[in-house]
């Protein structure tokens, strides 16, 4: 009989990994209801994990005033249980890690107590840190949980890291993945040659980059590597794009594995279709509002589908942008095909039980 798969074996052969936003009532407390059903949903997508405690499940969860770090984590390990029982492989489950060395150091104890199999790590608090520092933070962390390496653009709070970082990175031994979100060809290939050059292959990639998505996920990237040519795949997504039309993402993820299976060009419908992902996203992120529309965006779509109540966020000033509900109605309607809707219309009241 083969033996259940470990999360290492789901997130190198590559999974669909949805940022789960926060489920909030109008009062603006979680709703547990929705919260649950929410990942009931990626669930039966197809999903191969849930990365919570991250941007689009809100950072001011960590507030004190919210209090929500600890219960989102909890219910999320708890709900991830149950959905495990019912699946050969077990949903990866990432937690979202912040602030400075001492913070984040206790929060992947708490998820690594929680049951979490990795840590998403947020270098955002280290805006002024050397690069030794950097190292020196990451190395903390994996002393106590797996780590996901996170390059996270510099338009929504990153930091440009080089090269040499992402070298060094890949000399630590419990480095698991990366999430490539610079939005930046250049910057996303330093990350994939760094880790081609160290040999690292046990390092699984994943895009973050929501305007580039297919592109990402058929590209071959190669290397000259002691004299040889090195090709390294990105393998998967862990993204916020990914947490709205999640069967669809799935079903995407599958066809461009295919095609770098069998070793030939991208079929140029394939190409179209990441086109028109990459234009719904700009609607749905607020990108023409510089992205300040990105968490509502997302809760618009799940709420238009019934899962969410409201686009209500912990910052009451966090709302759609100028516009950005007339983008969203553009791209629904020019782009039905990217959407699941019938999808959770049949099963959304399943999900959504007590």
């Amino acid at each position: 009989m083969k033996t259940r798969d470990t999360f290492q074996d789901v997130l190198r052969r590559g999974a669909v990994i949805p940022a789960s936003p926060l489920a909030l009532t109008a009062a603006r407390r979680l709703d547990e209801r929705r919260q649950r059903g929410l990942w009931r949903y990626y669930a039966a997508a197809g999903a191969g994990g849930i990365a919570v405690a991250v941007h689009t499940t809100q950072f001011e969860i960590r507030d004190p005033k919210h209090g929500l770090l600890r219960p989102v984590l909890e219910l999320a390990a708890e709900e991830m249980t149950r959905l495990d029982a019912r699946r050969r492989a077990p949903l990866v489950r990432i937690a979202g890690i912040c602030g400075p060395t001492p913070q984040a150091v206790a929060e992947a104890r708490l998820a690594a107590d929680l049951g979490f199999h990795a840590g998403l790590v947020s270098l955002a608090a280290l805006a002024s840190a050397s690069e030794d520092e950097l190292t020196d933070h990451c190395r903390a962390v994996a002393e106590v949980i797996p780590l996901v390496g996170f390059y996270l653009q510099p338009a929504v709070g990153g930091r440009v890291l080089p090269y040499r970082f992402w070298q060094r990175f890949a000399e630590i031994e419990r480095a698991a993945a990366i999430k490539i979100a610079p939005f930046s060809r250049y910057r996303t290939i330093d990350v994939v040659r760094a880790i081609a050059e160290t040999g690292r292959q046990d390092i699984a990639l994943y895009t973050g980059n929501d305007d580039n998505i297919v592109a990402d996920l058929v590209t071959p990237f190669r290397f000259r590597v002691a004299g040889r040519w090195v090709e390294r795949r990105i393998v998967g997504g862990l993204l916020g794009q990914w947490s709205i039309w999640t069967r669809k993402a799935v079903d995407l993820l599958q066809r461009c594995h295919r095609v770098a299976a069998a070793g030939g060009a991208a079929p140029a419908g394939l190409l179209r279709l990441g086109v028109q992902l990459t234009d719904a996203n700009a609607a749905v992120f607020d990108a023409a509002n510089g992205f300040g529309g990105c968490i509502p965006g997302i809760h618009e779509v799940l709420r238009r589908q019934g899962l969410l109540a409201g686009t209500w966020c912990l910052n009451p000033d966090l709302r759609l942008g100028p516009g950005q509900r007339e983008e969203i109605d553009r791209v629904l309607a020019a782009y039905p095909h990217l959407t699941d809707d019938n999808f959770v219309t049949t099963h959304r009241d399943e999900w959504l039980k007590d």
